[in-house]
């Protein structure tokens, strides 16, 4: 088994208080997440409270959208924490944090996905999945900055 750590980040002219908001409510993560397009007839089931911790969302999908659930472990003003558990098309379980660090007006977000993988799925991995996720990362942050940088 090895740990793994992926991250990616942006600035996004917007205070943390909004970006924020886009992160700490599954619904919103619609208007951003680089895998919201990839299945039109993406099922949706959304539990819990509609914010914060204990908020929790699952999908299922085509193949490329697969099946999982996401859960809100953590949430204050400068991060969000998910436990995220993907069933198809592999079993994994990983944490993805959103960290906001206030920059004047403005606001640095880091998007950090953790956890532990197979030496099998480790060498894939380092070939493809970091890649692949780092494109994915990099998109959904383009379009958070996007969203969060929208007049309010």
């Amino acid at each position: 088994m090895a740990d793994f750590s992926l991250s990616r980040s942006t600035h996004v002219q917007a205070p943390p208080d909004r970006v924020h908001a886009l992160l700490d409510d599954f619904r919103e993560w619609q208007k951003w997440s680089p895998w919201e397009g990839v299945d039109p007839d993406l099922d949706r089931e959304y539990s819990g409270p509609d914010h914060g911790v204990g908020s929790t969302y699952r999908w299922a999908g085509n193949k490329k959208a697969g099946e999982g659930e996401m859960t809100i472990t953590g949430s204050t003003p400068t991060s969000v924490v998910v436990d995220l558990v993907f069933l198809k098309p592999f079993k994994a379980t990983n944490v993805t944090r959103f960290d906001l660090v206030p920059a004047g007006e403005a606001t640095d977000v880091t998007w950090t996905m953790t956890g532990t993988r197979s030496v099998v799925m480790s060498a894939a991995g380092k070939l493809f999945f970091d890649k692949a996720i780092g494109k994915d990362f990099d998109r959904g942050l383009a379009a958070l900055k996007r969203e969060a940088e929208r007049a309010p």
